[in-house]
């Protein structure tokens, strides 16, 4: 009896286990979960510098529907050691990552970043143009 039990055990966790490492949940190359979710853009935006304090001198104005996002840096900022911090909406992920500082100085050539689905379908590429405050 101990014998028979311990078989339909094994077949249980087998099939458990067979179950849950199927195609049920697919992932992306990244290892983050594909969704259903098609929503795909930038909620808020903010720059950092080396000291990993804002930059900023006010809020970063995000347009949605241009896909573009202005941020004006404070008088003064090392562009060139920037690290910036993209809040999306859920599942989304961003391309390029951010993966440190990043180089802003050429403002005559604003850095673009897209923004994918969670359904990794959708994609929308923001423009961030930054501008510097004029000297106190």
């Amino acid at each position: 009896m101990k014998k028979l039990f311990y078989i339909i055990a094994i077949v249980a966790l087998a099939s458990t286990v067979w179950v849950r490492c199927g195609k049920d949940f697919p992932v992306d190359e990244d290892g983050l979960l594909i969704t259903t979710r098609s929503q795909c853009y930038v909620g808020n935006f903010e720059m950092l510098g080396a000291d990993f304090q804002t930059v900023r001198a006010s809020a970063a104005v995000i347009d949605t529907t241009a896909q573009t996002i202005n941020v004006t840096v404070l008088y003064g900022t090392d562009l060139k050691n920037i690290y910036p911090q993209f809040s999306l909406v859920t599942d989304a992920k961003l391309d390029p990552k951010i993966t440190g500082k990043v180089d802003f100085s050429d403002l005559a050539n604003p850095k673009k970043y897209t923004v994918i689905a969670g359904n990794r379908i959708v994609k929308k590429t923001y423009t961030v143009y930054v501008t510097v405050q004029a000297k106190p």
